[in-house]
Protein backbone atom coordinates (compact mmCIF):
# COMPACT_ATOMS: atom_id res chain seq x y z
CA UNK A 1 0.00 0.00 0.00
CA UNK A 2 1.38 3.42 -0.93
CA UNK A 3 0.68 6.81 0.58
CA UNK A 4 0.72 10.09 -1.35
CA UNK A 5 3.65 12.22 -0.22
CA UNK A 6 4.19 15.97 -0.44
CA UNK A 7 6.31 16.97 -3.46
CA UNK A 8 10.00 16.12 -3.05
CA UNK A 9 9.45 14.67 0.43
CA UNK A 10 11.60 11.66 -0.40
CA UNK A 11 14.37 13.91 -1.72
CA UNK A 12 14.31 16.00 1.45
CA UNK A 13 14.55 12.86 3.54
CA UNK A 14 17.46 11.62 1.44
CA UNK A 15 19.21 14.97 1.86
CA UNK A 16 18.89 14.64 5.63
CA UNK A 17 20.21 11.07 5.80
CA UNK A 18 22.80 10.86 3.04
CA UNK A 19 25.38 13.30 4.48
CA UNK A 20 25.62 11.34 7.72
CA UNK A 21 26.69 8.33 5.66
CA UNK A 22 29.33 10.53 4.03
CA UNK A 23 30.94 11.54 7.33
CA UNK A 24 32.85 8.28 6.96
CA UNK A 25 34.92 9.62 4.08
CA UNK A 26 36.10 12.72 5.96
CA UNK A 27 36.77 11.01 9.26
CA UNK A 28 40.24 10.71 10.82
CA UNK A 29 38.94 7.44 12.25
CA UNK A 30 39.00 6.00 8.72
CA UNK A 31 42.71 6.77 8.40
CA UNK A 32 43.38 5.08 11.73
CA UNK A 33 41.31 1.94 11.12
CA UNK A 34 42.43 1.45 7.53
CA UNK A 35 46.01 2.35 8.38
CA UNK A 36 45.96 -0.56 10.82
CA UNK A 37 45.03 -2.82 7.90
CA UNK A 38 48.05 -1.63 5.93
CA UNK A 39 46.54 1.15 3.80
CA UNK A 40 48.73 4.22 3.24
CA UNK A 41 46.93 5.97 0.36
CA UNK A 42 43.76 7.90 1.18
CA UNK A 43 42.21 7.36 -2.26
CA UNK A 44 42.72 3.63 -1.89
CA UNK A 45 41.10 3.68 1.55
CA UNK A 46 38.00 5.48 0.36
CA UNK A 47 37.59 3.43 -2.79
CA UNK A 48 37.91 0.23 -0.79
CA UNK A 49 35.48 1.45 1.85
CA UNK A 50 32.69 2.14 -0.61
CA UNK A 51 33.25 -0.76 -3.02
CA UNK A 52 33.96 -3.60 -0.55
CA UNK A 53 30.32 -4.70 -0.48
CA UNK A 54 30.71 -5.63 -4.16
CA UNK A 55 33.53 -8.06 -3.36
CA UNK A 56 37.10 -8.03 -4.70
CA UNK A 57 36.15 -6.07 -7.80
CA UNK A 58 38.39 -4.31 -10.29
CA UNK A 59 38.43 -0.84 -11.78
CA UNK A 60 35.88 -1.59 -14.48
CA UNK A 61 33.14 -2.59 -12.08
CA UNK A 62 33.74 0.44 -9.88
CA UNK A 63 33.86 2.81 -12.85
CA UNK A 64 30.42 1.54 -13.86
CA UNK A 65 28.86 1.67 -10.40
CA UNK A 66 30.44 4.92 -9.19
CA UNK A 67 29.87 6.64 -12.58
CA UNK A 68 31.89 9.83 -12.14
CA UNK A 69 35.34 8.51 -11.20
CA UNK A 70 38.22 8.50 -13.68
CA UNK A 71 39.08 4.93 -14.69
CA UNK A 72 42.78 5.81 -14.58
CA UNK A 73 42.50 6.65 -10.88
CA UNK A 74 40.53 3.51 -10.18
CA UNK A 75 42.98 1.28 -12.05
CA UNK A 76 45.85 2.55 -9.90
CA UNK A 77 44.16 1.11 -6.82
CA UNK A 78 41.84 -1.66 -7.97
CA UNK A 79 42.03 -4.60 -7.67
CA UNK A 80 45.36 -4.04 -5.87
CA UNK A 81 43.63 -2.89 -2.65
CA UNK A 82 42.37 -6.42 -2.08
CA UNK A 83 45.97 -7.59 -1.70
CA UNK A 84 46.17 -5.26 1.30
CA UNK A 85 42.95 -6.42 2.94
CA UNK A 86 40.02 -8.60 1.97
CA UNK A 87 36.58 -7.09 1.37
CA UNK A 88 35.39 -8.71 4.62
CA UNK A 89 38.22 -7.10 6.59
CA UNK A 90 37.52 -3.74 4.91
CA UNK A 91 33.81 -3.94 5.78
CA UNK A 92 34.64 -4.73 9.41
CA UNK A 93 37.05 -1.79 9.56
CA UNK A 94 34.46 0.43 7.93
CA UNK A 95 31.89 -0.39 10.60
CA UNK A 96 34.43 0.27 13.35
CA UNK A 97 35.13 3.61 11.70
CA UNK A 98 31.44 4.48 11.60
CA UNK A 99 31.04 3.54 15.25
CA UNK A 100 33.95 5.74 16.34
CA UNK A 101 32.96 8.60 14.05
CA UNK A 102 29.32 8.79 15.12
CA UNK A 103 30.20 8.52 18.79
CA UNK A 104 32.69 11.38 18.38
CA UNK A 105 30.42 13.61 16.28
CA UNK A 106 27.06 12.98 17.94
CA UNK A 107 28.06 12.17 21.50
CA UNK A 108 27.21 9.13 23.60
CA UNK A 109 23.85 10.48 24.70
CA UNK A 110 22.58 10.92 21.14
CA UNK A 111 24.03 7.62 19.96
CA UNK A 112 22.15 5.75 22.71
CA UNK A 113 19.01 7.90 22.64
CA UNK A 114 15.43 6.76 21.97
CA UNK A 115 15.46 9.13 18.98
CA UNK A 116 18.33 7.23 17.40
CA UNK A 117 16.52 3.93 17.90
CA UNK A 118 13.38 5.46 16.39
CA UNK A 119 15.33 6.80 13.38
CA UNK A 120 16.90 3.40 12.79
CA UNK A 121 13.52 1.72 12.92
CA UNK A 122 11.98 4.20 10.46
CA UNK A 123 14.89 4.09 8.04
CA UNK A 124 14.98 0.30 8.05
CA UNK A 125 11.24 0.23 7.43
CA UNK A 126 11.71 2.44 4.39
CA UNK A 127 14.34 0.06 2.98
CA UNK A 128 11.78 -2.75 2.93
CA UNK A 129 10.45 -1.30 -0.35
CA UNK A 130 13.83 -0.85 -2.05
CA UNK A 131 14.34 -2.96 -5.17
CA UNK A 132 17.44 -4.83 -6.30
CA UNK A 133 17.12 -4.95 -10.08
CA UNK A 134 19.56 -2.65 -11.91
CA UNK A 135 20.82 -1.35 -8.55
CA UNK A 136 24.23 -2.97 -7.99
CA UNK A 137 25.55 -0.85 -5.11
CA UNK A 138 22.27 -0.99 -3.23
CA UNK A 139 21.87 -4.72 -3.82
CA UNK A 140 25.40 -5.51 -2.68
CA UNK A 141 24.90 -3.56 0.54
CA UNK A 142 21.49 -5.14 1.10
CA UNK A 143 23.25 -8.51 1.37
CA UNK A 144 25.14 -7.31 4.46
CA UNK A 145 23.74 -7.99 7.95
CA UNK A 146 21.96 -5.22 9.82
CA UNK A 147 24.17 -4.07 12.72
CA UNK A 148 22.67 -4.50 16.18
CA UNK A 149 23.52 -1.11 17.70
CA UNK A 150 20.86 1.48 16.77
CA UNK A 151 23.34 4.12 15.56
CA UNK A 152 25.03 1.58 13.31
CA UNK A 153 21.68 0.27 12.09
CA UNK A 154 20.67 3.85 11.28
CA UNK A 155 23.90 4.42 9.35
CA UNK A 156 23.43 1.13 7.52
CA UNK A 157 19.84 1.97 6.56
CA UNK A 158 20.94 5.43 5.44
CA UNK A 159 23.57 3.72 3.30
CA UNK A 160 20.96 1.47 1.69
CA UNK A 161 18.71 4.44 0.94
CA UNK A 162 21.67 6.44 -0.38
CA UNK A 163 22.82 3.72 -2.76
CA UNK A 164 19.27 2.91 -3.86
CA UNK A 165 18.76 6.53 -4.88
CA UNK A 166 22.26 6.70 -6.31
CA UNK A 167 21.78 3.71 -8.57
CA UNK A 168 18.59 5.26 -9.93
CA UNK A 169 20.37 8.59 -10.35
CA UNK A 170 22.88 6.97 -12.69
CA UNK A 171 20.07 5.77 -14.93
CA UNK A 172 18.67 9.30 -14.92
CA UNK A 173 22.08 10.76 -15.83
CA UNK A 174 22.24 8.48 -18.85
CA UNK A 175 18.71 9.45 -19.84
CA UNK A 176 19.43 13.20 -19.81
CA UNK A 177 22.77 12.69 -21.54
CA UNK A 178 25.34 13.82 -18.98
CA UNK A 179 28.68 12.02 -19.03
CA UNK A 180 30.70 11.62 -15.79
CA UNK A 181 32.51 14.96 -15.85
CA UNK A 182 29.52 16.87 -17.26
CA UNK A 183 27.47 15.51 -14.36
CA UNK A 184 30.02 16.83 -11.89
CA UNK A 185 30.42 20.24 -13.55
CA UNK A 186 26.68 20.83 -13.82
CA UNK A 187 26.10 19.73 -10.23
CA UNK A 188 28.78 22.12 -8.97
CA UNK A 189 27.19 24.87 -11.04
CA UNK A 190 23.98 24.49 -9.01
CA UNK A 191 25.90 25.63 -5.93
CA UNK A 192 24.99 22.41 -4.13
CA UNK A 193 27.80 20.18 -5.38
CA UNK A 194 31.39 19.80 -4.25
CA UNK A 195 33.82 22.57 -5.05
CA UNK A 196 36.01 21.80 -8.09
CA UNK A 197 39.18 21.16 -6.10
CA UNK A 198 37.41 18.49 -4.04
CA UNK A 199 35.91 16.92 -7.16
CA UNK A 200 39.21 16.83 -9.01
CA UNK A 201 41.10 15.55 -5.99
CA UNK A 202 38.70 12.73 -5.16
CA UNK A 203 37.47 11.66 -8.60
CA UNK A 204 40.80 11.66 -10.40
CA UNK A 205 40.02 14.11 -13.18
CA UNK A 206 42.36 16.88 -14.35
CA UNK A 207 41.54 20.55 -14.75
CA UNK A 208 41.65 20.03 -18.53
CA UNK A 209 38.89 17.42 -18.22
CA UNK A 210 36.80 19.88 -16.22
CA UNK A 211 37.28 22.66 -18.76
CA UNK A 212 36.49 20.36 -21.68
CA UNK A 213 33.25 19.27 -20.02
CA UNK A 214 32.40 22.91 -19.34
CA UNK A 215 32.82 23.71 -23.03
CA UNK A 216 30.61 20.78 -24.03
CA UNK A 217 27.89 22.02 -21.69
CA UNK A 218 28.22 25.54 -23.11
CA UNK A 219 27.87 24.07 -26.59
CA UNK A 220 24.58 22.50 -25.54
CA UNK A 221 23.37 25.80 -24.10
CA UNK A 222 23.41 24.49 -20.54
CA UNK A 223 26.12 26.81 -19.17
CA UNK A 224 26.76 30.46 -19.95
CA UNK A 225 30.09 32.18 -20.57
CA UNK A 226 30.71 32.53 -16.81
CA UNK A 227 30.03 28.85 -16.16
CA UNK A 228 26.63 29.45 -14.58
CA UNK A 229 23.62 27.32 -15.43
CA UNK A 230 21.42 28.77 -18.13
CA UNK A 231 17.66 28.46 -18.00
CA UNK A 232 18.00 25.29 -20.06
CA UNK A 233 20.71 24.00 -17.74
CA UNK A 234 18.58 24.61 -14.67
CA UNK A 235 15.65 22.87 -16.35
CA UNK A 236 17.83 19.85 -17.18
CA UNK A 237 19.11 19.56 -13.61
CA UNK A 238 15.53 19.84 -12.35
CA UNK A 239 14.46 17.10 -14.78
CA UNK A 240 17.35 14.95 -13.60
CA UNK A 241 16.31 15.22 -9.96
CA UNK A 242 12.65 14.63 -10.77
CA UNK A 243 13.52 11.47 -12.70
CA UNK A 244 15.63 10.36 -9.76
CA UNK A 245 12.75 11.09 -7.36
CA UNK A 246 10.45 8.93 -9.45
CA UNK A 247 12.88 6.02 -9.50
CA UNK A 248 13.43 6.38 -5.75
CA UNK A 249 9.83 6.88 -4.63
CA UNK A 250 9.03 3.36 -3.39
CA UNK A 251 10.82 3.38 0.01
CA UNK A 252 9.30 6.71 1.03
CA UNK A 253 5.81 5.82 -0.16
CA UNK A 254 6.15 2.61 1.84
CA UNK A 255 7.13 4.54 4.96
CA UNK A 256 4.24 6.98 4.53
CA UNK A 257 3.97 10.73 4.89
CA UNK A 258 4.11 10.83 8.68
CA UNK A 259 7.05 8.43 8.84
CA UNK A 260 8.98 10.35 6.18
CA UNK A 261 8.38 13.64 7.97
CA UNK A 262 9.55 12.20 11.29
CA UNK A 263 12.61 10.50 9.78
CA UNK A 264 13.57 13.74 8.02
CA UNK A 265 13.22 15.67 11.28
CA UNK A 266 15.38 13.21 13.18
CA UNK A 267 17.94 12.98 10.38
CA UNK A 268 18.30 16.74 10.17
CA UNK A 269 18.88 16.94 13.89
CA UNK A 270 21.68 14.37 13.76
CA UNK A 271 23.17 16.07 10.71
CA UNK A 272 23.25 19.52 12.31
CA UNK A 273 24.96 18.07 15.38
CA UNK A 274 27.54 16.31 13.23
CA UNK A 275 28.19 19.38 11.10
CA UNK A 276 28.69 21.61 14.15
CA UNK A 277 31.15 19.03 15.47
CA UNK A 278 33.26 19.45 12.32
CA UNK A 279 32.13 16.46 10.27
CA UNK A 280 32.78 18.17 6.93
CA UNK A 281 35.47 20.50 5.53
CA UNK A 282 34.35 24.13 5.51
CA UNK A 283 35.10 24.53 1.80
CA UNK A 284 33.56 21.26 0.63
CA UNK A 285 30.57 22.73 -1.21
CA UNK A 286 30.67 25.66 -3.64
CA UNK A 287 31.33 26.82 -7.17
CA UNK A 288 34.84 28.13 -6.65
Amino acid sequence: MTTALPPRAGRRCHNALNPLHSTLYFSPDLDREFGALGFTDQSAMRLAARSAALGAVGAGTVAATFYNYNHELLSRHLPAVWDIASPADVLAARLRTVDATLRRLLGKDTVSSPEMAEAAMLALRATEACTRHARPLYSAHADLPVPEAPHLAYWYAATLLREHRGDGHLAALLTVGLDPVEALVSHTATGKGMAPRWVLGSRGWKRADWEAATERLRGRGLLDAEGELTEAGTALRDELEERTDLLDSAPYEHLGAAGVERLTELGRGFLVTAAVAGAFPADLVGKG
